[in-house]
């Protein structure tokens, strides 16, 4: 049955090998079971219930994942897209968490159309390379910012806006040492390094008395708080269109870029390195990410860790289908979740943050009309508390420099339309 579902002879592979790289992939990832629950948690969302449909959401994603396209590719609600959900749709703009929720719904929708009738290929040619490594380290820099005040390093100045916490206390102290820890194991190229140092913070936390230690395994808890609490309506307020072309454009290119490093990781690629399945591996993506909506969870995403899977030797869906399967096991963890402090999960936040930043390197800063955009992005998100700032002022700089430069040809008729409806935008905030 399962060569017949995932065709492993073709693929060169045995169950054996696609079971140890669905193992694997997900020690890579399930640092998302206690991170996901402690930022959505923010909004005022049970977190008991945020950690069952994180659960869920990682598990049907993967599962759609590998029965639709037969990738070794696995789902789980995005790093990033919960951040922008709390801090900047909740948090900032004021919006309540149901209405956020049904953002991502449209969001999703969008994205099955844009998957379906195939003009994502328009929407992400359009957008040039540099804007895209930009708004990468941009939400790596607004996760950064996060990790370092939810840990106590940075702190509200009066004076200065930020400035240096506490490094006395323990919590700054333990987040630093689960940063410098999950580095090193990283470096060591250990499977789980992020996870593991997210357990031993935890741990530590809990033996010197300051964490409550809540249990590791417990019936899992109700999902009703958020199953199905969206607001569709609410989230269709024109305030909220920005908002739903963010959570769309950071799905878009999040997803298209990890299936392709993904896939030609593991030589799933065609003589002219294009994806063959990629368009069943977005449908896929986009149902996942509808469903986690209604579960009540931020946008599902395809997660770059599964390159560790691959790197196992996955290569058919058989290897997210055994992801998929671990995360239902893992709902039996929800005291453990519960338990894990926020200086615990602040380390994670802030080595994503390194991985994402790592984009700007390919900028070629020798140009000032491609750095000075990029820059604009990459420092509006944090300093602005907002991706969909960060992009929109990215994408407004990019097309005016461009083109008063002279370098017409780097600025299409999408990026002027999308230009435009920006600034109408920011005109209406800050009006």
């Amino acid at each position: 049955m399962l060569e017949k579902l995932f065709q492993l002879k073709a693929h060169n592979t045995t169950v054996r090998t696609e079971v140890i790289a669905g193992i694997t992939t997900f020690l890579a990832m399930a640092y998302i079971l206690f991170v996901n629950p402690t930022i959505l948690g923010a909004t005022g969302m049970d977190k008991g219930s945020v950690f069952v449909a994180t659960c869920l959401a990682a598990a049907i994603g993967s599962a759609l994942m590998g029965f639709i396209a037969n990738y070794p590719v696995a789902l789980a609600p995005g790093m990033g897209l919960n951040a922008f959900f709390t801090y900047t749709v909740v948090l900032h703009m004021g919006y309540s968490w149901q209405i956020a929720l049904g953002a991502v719904f449209l969001s999703a929708v969008l994205f099955f159309a844009l998957s379906l009738f195939k003009i994502r290929e328009l929407i992400i040619n359009s957008i040039p390379l540099p804007m895209r490594s930009a708004i990468a380290a941009g939400i790596g820099l607004f996760l950064a910012l996060i990790a370092l005040e939810g840990a106590g390093i940075v702190v509200d100045n009066p004076a200065t806006l930020v400035g240096i916490g506490d490094l006395t206390k323990p919590g700054p102290l333990l987040a630093l040492l689960g940063f410098i820890l999950i580095v090193v194991l990283e470096a060591r190229r250990l499977t789980g390094a992020v996870l593991i140092g997210i357990l031993c913070i935890t741990f530590i936390s809990m033996g010197i008395g300051l964490t409550p230690f809540g249990g590791i395994f417990s019936a899992p808890p109700s999902l009703s708080p958020t199953f199905l609490q969206l607001d569709i309506k609410g989230a269709l307020n024109v305030g909220l269109i920005s908002v739903i072309f963010a959570f769309l454009f950071v799905d878009v290119f999040d997803n298209t870029g990890t299936l392709i490093g993904v896939t030609r990781r593991a030589g799933l690629v065609d003589a002219q390195g294009n994806s063959p399945k990629m368009g069943k591996a977005l449908v896929a993506d986009s149902m996942a990410a509808l469903f986690g909506s209604l579960l009540g969870t931020s946008t599902t995403t395809s997660y770059v860790e599964s390159a560790a899977g691959v790197s196992a030797g996955g290569r058919t869906g058989l290897t997210a289908l055994v992801v998929a399967v671990l995360f239902l096991l893992s709902l039996f963890f929800a005291p453990l979740a519960g338990s894990v402090p926020v200086y615990a999960t602040a380390p994670a936040l802030l080595f994503v943050a390194v991985l994402m930043t790592s984009g700007l390197a390919e900028i070629d800063w020798r140009d000032v009309t491609t750095a000075a955009p990029v820059t604009i992005t990459a420092l509006a998100m944090p300093f602005t508390y907002s991706i969909a700032n960060g992009i929109a002022l990215g994408f407004i700089s990019w097309t005016v420099i461009k083109l008063l430069s002279g370098r017409k040809s780097e600025v299409n008729i999408t990026l002027v339309i999308l230009s435009i409806l920006f600034v109408i935008k920011l005109g209406w905030l800050s009006a």
